[in-house]
């Protein structure tokens, strides 16, 4: 998920008025009040129109406390929804482009995270993500900004976000090349409204072994095969993906297809505060439109834990706590 996409109106508007921003005045007067903005946001029609507004709600935030406030917010509904271990993206260049300092978005998120371990037990690792309407150096820039943090392991590794479509993987490929380097963990967005070919870019020119959304691989049964010979993770965000039209209901998606190909996926939600979906929610739609039983939920939190990118010690436990899950269900 994306830290900045779990922004509720609610803190969006408080921090609004705390922070002296003036919020935008729209046809739609989508930012008139918090109830206002989240039935516009029941009204995306694409990756780009919710972007517009993703970005128009980055403006809020300004200080270390802001992104403390923004992080923490997520980790508390994510703690009433059971979640346990948590691995997010972040987009620093939204932020730096306003005069926001890199260091000030990781300080606040930093100490969310440490709140939200010592009170609610929640582990979680930082994603930093390039951001794809941005030109490519720009990313390569931030991308060298946070090599200490990903050298430090304050950051565990590098995403690729933004509008996918016209915006080929392979295009950062010397940024994922240096990466890939220095020994840091890849991933990237494609196949969400791009093609299968965005996937196969993802895998082959940057050498990622994660991919994020990705629904696209029952169009080449070859790349599909691939992904689930190199144990590929793709991260599927169900709701996401019906809030943004890539379908027109969670049951198009190929869940059952890739546990049938041994594709390994887990299941994720994004941008939970503009799609009304958070993580628990994303479960259940799935079980709602596929029924899935206890042997495969156990098959694809499994492959989640295996795919995640915290510590064994940490894998070990969270192992532990779904083998009692799925005992208790069983």
């Amino acid at each position: 998920m994306h830290l900045e996409g779990s922004l509720s109106p609610e803190l969006l508007f408080t921090l609004s008025k705390r922070n002296n921003i003036t919020l935008p005045a729209s046809d739609d007067a989508a930012f008139s009040s918090p109830d206002a903005l989240l039935a516009r946001y029941r009204k995306f029609t694409s990756l780009d129109d919710f972007l517009h507004y993703y970005f128009v709600g980055m403006s809020v935030l300004i200080t270390a406390a802001d992104f403390e406030a923004l992080g923490y917010e997520y980790f508390s509904h994510a703690h009433s929804d059971g979640v346990l271990h948590a691995e997010v993206f972040f987009d620093p260049q939204v932020h730096t482009e306003r005069g926001v300092k890199y260091a000030t978005v990781v300080e606040g998120i930093q100490k969310a995270q440490k709140r939200a371990e010592v009170d609610f037990g929640i582990s979680s690792e930082l994603i930093v993500c390039i951001l794809r309407h941005l030109p490519v150096m720009d990313g390569d820039r931030m991308y060298r900004e946070a090599i200490p943090d990903l050298e430090s392991g304050a950051v565990k590794g590098l995403g690729l976000s933004s509008t996918e479509k016209g915006n080929m993987p392979f295009l950062y490929k010397d940024t994922y090349a240096d990466a890939e380097k220095r020994g840091f963990r890849l991933t990237a967005h494609a196949g969400e409204e791009g093609g299968v070919e965005y996937m196969a870019s993802a895998l082959n020119d940057l050498h990622v072994t994660r991919v994020d959304h990705g629904i696209k691989l029952p169009d080449d049964p070859k790349v599909m095969a691939e992904f689930a010979r190199r144990n590929i993770m793709v991260t599927m965000c169900p709701i996401s993906n019906v809030e943004l039209r890539c379908v027109k209901s969670v049951s198009e998606l190929p869940i059952r297809t890739y546990l049938e190909n041994g594709v390994k996926f887990s299941i994720n939600s994004d941008d939970p505060a503009y799609f009304g979906g958070y993580i628990l929610d994303n479960y259940c739609a799935v079980q709602d439109a596929f029924s899935l039983s206890n042997e495969e939920w156990g098959t694809v939190c499994g492959n989640a834990i295996d795919g995640s990118w915290c510590g064994d010690d940490r894998k070990a436990v969270l192992r532990n706590k779904l083998a009692e899950v799925l005992e208790k269900f069983k």
